[in-house]
């Protein structure tokens, strides 16, 4: 059996079988890709108020105790998004995953055991909306991306295992696209459709053709996807990036020493103090502490995208005192890329323009498993209907039968 033959068959029973899962993950990719600009369209009443005029905002912490009591003071709070926009709305989340220790887990309906998001204004401290962030849209499309709904660790699993499949699919789809010679080529870089083209040679172009224009952007989307499944392939992209050295940093801090010191008082200096050493900051992200001795987590985004462009503060809940302070300048080169795999994985780094490919990507790619399986199916069906030659038997001459011409010769 011929080389190109063998990468045939390979591409085409590793498509076969990982079809269905590029299918939904590509699909949900082309939804979220715009959800930071369909956000505000949709949801504008809870995003977005009328600010009052020479008011000031109320302490965070008035609005966490708000929040807090709108849910029945029975929800852990977790998240804030603090913005320093007038008009725009605080949020507060609310969010506990399932890991099996509550109830059994069948789908992602049981892993997140809750997740809300309520929206003050944060003048009045008026609840705008309380958000069930479990069943939000874009939410939903999320976890359906990384995890197809499943359990995490099954769903992502098989999303990663899924999208390493693809990735070599690309590759020896690139192999089975390379032209023998020159009259070959003239049909696999663009459509020589005619009013008389069959749908089978337009499916069988549409995957080809497509699949060579949008390879290299697809690795892209695929390997940074990758990042997250898959430690060594993160590991492995920061080491690129380090011209060949490995970077080794501490992770997690020593626990806090826990004080009878008032985090709610230290959490309202700690924000003003954010406030005036980042006047041009857009937001604050503020991670709240797991344990009585884990730290306070604050990024200082200076843009809506921030990519790049924050400082990450770790910081003690009792004193306010900074513990690490983490800037994007001071990273290594691999580490930077490390911080970028997002807005590279979605196109934002590009802006619109990057999103708008990464989009036509998605759908491009979502498509190869249809036309994939058409061109298969079509085949399967071409060898089922085939008629089966049979051999024209050789007729002997045989002996004449004496007892029927006697017989004719009598009715004679």
């Amino acid at each position: 059996m011929k080389t190109k033959k063998i990468i045939g068959k390979i591409h085409l029973w590793l498509g076969l079988t990982s079809g269905l899962v590029v299918f939904i993950v590509a699909i949900t990719g082309c939804l979220w890709v715009f959800q930071d600009e369909i956000r505000p369209l949709v949801y504008q009443k809870r995003l977005f108020i009328e600010p009052p005029a020479d008011a000031d905002r109320l302490p965070l912490t008035k609005l966490i105790i708000t929040a807090e009591e709108a849910l029945g003071n029975q929800y852990d709070r977790e998240r804030a998004y603090y913005p320093t926009a007038p008009d725009e709305t605080v949020y507060i989340q609310f969010r506990k995953f399932n890991n099996g220790e509550d109830k059994t887990v069948w789908w992602y309906g049981d892993y997140i055991d809750y997740y809300y998001k309520v929206f003050l204004n944060p003048y009045t401290g008026k609840i705008v909306t309380i958000e069930n962030t479990k069943w939000e849209f874009f939410n939903v499309v999320l976890w359906m991306h990384f995890t197809l709904l499943l359990p995490y660790t099954i769903g992502h699993t098989i999303v990663g295992y899924g999208i390493l499949v693809f990735v070599i699919m690309l590759i020896t789809g690139l192999v089975l696209w390379w032209p023998k010679n020159r009259p070959a080529a003239k049909q696999r870089f663009w459509f020589r459709w005619k009013p008389t083209t069959r749908w089978k040679r337009k499916n069988y172009d549409l995957h080809n053709i497509l699949g060579f224009y949008t390879m290299i952007f697809a690795l892209v989307i695929a390997i940074t996807g990758l990042v997250w499944s898959f430690e060594w392939v993160e590991q492995g992209i920061q080491w690129i990036a380090n011209g060949g050295k490995t970077v080794k940093h501490e992770r997690g801090h020593a626990p806090i020493e826990i004080s009878d010191a008032d985090t709610g008082q230290a959490l309202d200096t700690i924000i003003a103090e954010m406030f005036n050493r980042h006047p041009d900051a857009c937001y604050f992200y503020i991670r709240f502490p797991r344990k009585p001795d884990s730290h306070l987590s604050i990024n200082a985004t200076m843009g809506y995208h921030g990519y790049g462009n924050y400082i990450r503060y770790q910081i003690n809940p009792y004193s306010g005192q900074v513990i690490e302070e983490h800037r994007f300048e001071n990273l290594s080169t691999g580490e930077k890329v490390a911080e970028l795999n997002y807005p590279i994985h979605v196109g934002s780094i590009l802006g619109i323009p990057g999103k708008v490919l990464a989009f036509l990507v998605s759908l491009v790619a979502a498509s190869f498993p249809v036309t994939g399986f058409l061109i298969w199916w079509g085949r399967v069906r071409k060898k089922r209907q085939k008629p089966v030659k049979v051999k024209k038997a050789q007729l002997k001459p045989t002996r004449p039968n004496h007892f029927m011409a006697s017989v004719r010769g009598r009715d004679h």
